[in-house]
């Protein structure tokens, strides 16, 4: 089986720009009563009308077998109930390489954790507000980002294999919300203190707050895409999840728990969130291949008053993100400080930007953690406590010795 990472890419600068799907946008502005039917399930004929198809769609007897031709991303009639053909081979490895990683949060030894955790001479404070405050904060962003793919995104995804992937995702965000309540219980923190933290703590609900109003308009059940305005509204959304969110939002709290594994403390709680973070590379990673092939397929999108709208809304973000860290770490611990997470964040924004074809925002920024780039690495990962490398294996468990 292919190791993880290895899927194909969407270039996110694909060169000259196909037809757009909705080159007769004035269809749009027709009232429903005016627009061309909608075809029957299983031809992609009447690309102009509102939405895509569902999979909820009633039976054809007769229909004609699904083409890859009639297959796309967003707004696509075709039976979403057939898989095969492939047409996006990226979206298909990318399940089969999250299968093949699969994990739980109890084949984690937590044993150590809990002696350093119960010695009162164990930890500093500010130790203990790390581990805290990252617990809060990505309990609640990971049933964020499950309501927001189960609720909003696997509406409006029409291809098959995509959404094959986003169900996988959908059970990895559950799983880590797992794997914070095996860290609570096993620490014997307060659940309460933990769980309700982002109504309480506000650097924690800065960021919650941030990212809830794009779930919310996708989820109203009388959003459909179809028109320019709100496919755009879509693409916005994946932006903010996919690249934001999960792509910067998350990575103050991998750095500062990840580095206290590397001092060999809480190692158990740092060895969940290394899987976590294998887990949520690979959600980003799929999330700029959408990203690019709706860009491939609809070019009309990607206009310049947009990607100024994108690189604005990743600026903020940034932003917000330093503040996380100035709030979690006023003090320097671990060897590090928020000067640090700041010049971290403008590289990690730069190279997020490249991915999905936006200029680099950050002139003369560097990785102040390189041993990021070695856990980021989904082919392989280097052990924290050890050089040796240890390469993914399927239902196995990372080694740590």
């Amino acid at each position: 089986m292919a190791t993880a990472g290895s899927a194909p890419v969407v270039n996110p600068n694909p060169g000259p720009a196909q037809v757009s799907l909705l080159a007769d946008e004035s269809v749009l502005t027709r009232a429903p009563s005016q627009r061309p039917p909608k075809p029957e399930p299983g031809r992609n004929t009447n690309p102009q009308a509102e939405g895509g198809a569902t999979g909820l769609e009633d039976l054809a007897l007769g229909a004609g077998r699904i083409r890859v031709d009639d297959k796309r991303i967003i707004n696509c009639h075709a039976d979403l109930n057939q898989l095969v053909p492939f047409k996006y081979d990226w979206a298909w490895q990318k399940y089969l390489d999250a299968c093949a990683n699969h994990w739980m949060p109890q084949e984690i030894n937590m044993n150590a954790d809990i002696a350093l955790w119960k010695d009162p001479n164990g930890l500093t404070d500010d130790e203990r507000t790390i581990i805290k405050r990252n617990l809060g904060f990505f309990s609640t962003a990971d049933s964020l980002v499950a309501n927001n793919l189960v609720l909003a995104v696997y509406r409006h995804i029409t291809n098959p294999e995509c959404r094959q992937y986003l169900l996988r995702q959908a059970f990895e965000e559950a799983l880590h919300t797992h794997a914070y309540q095996y860290v609570v219980e096993s620490l014997g923190l307060d659940e309460g203190e933990i769980f309700n933290m982002y109504r309480e703590v506000p650097s924690v609900a800065r960021k919650a707050e941030w990212a809830l109003p794009y779930t919310q308009y996708l989820a109203d059940p009388h959003f459909h895409t179809g028109t320019p305005e709100n496919d755009q509204k879509l693409l916005r959304e994946m932006v903010a999840f996919y690249i934001i969110f999960e792509g910067i939002f998350f990575y103050v709290g991998f750095v500062q728990v990840l580095s206290m594994g590397r001092r060999n403390k809480m190692t158990g709680t740092a060895e969940q969130f290394q899987y976590i973070l294998r887990d949520e590379s690979m959600h980003m990673n799929f999330g700029i291949d959408v990203i690019n092939q709706i860009k491939l397929e609809n070019p009309h999108l990607w206009t310049e008053d947009f990607k100024q709208e994108l690189i604005t809304m990743i600026r903020d973000a940034v932003q917000l993100e330093a503040d996380y860290a100035h709030e979690t770490m006023p003090r320097g611990v671990l060897g590090l400080n928020a000067p640090m997470f700041e010049e971290y964040l403008q590289f990690i924004a730069n190279r997020r930007c490249a991915q999905i074809g936006l200029p680099e925002q950050y002139a003369e920024v560097g990785n102040p953690f390189p041993w990021m780039s070695e856990v980021l690495d989904l082919k392989k990962e280097k052990n924290f406590f050890e050089t040796r490398v240890t390469e993914y294996q399927t239902g196995g468990a990372l080694s740590w010795d």
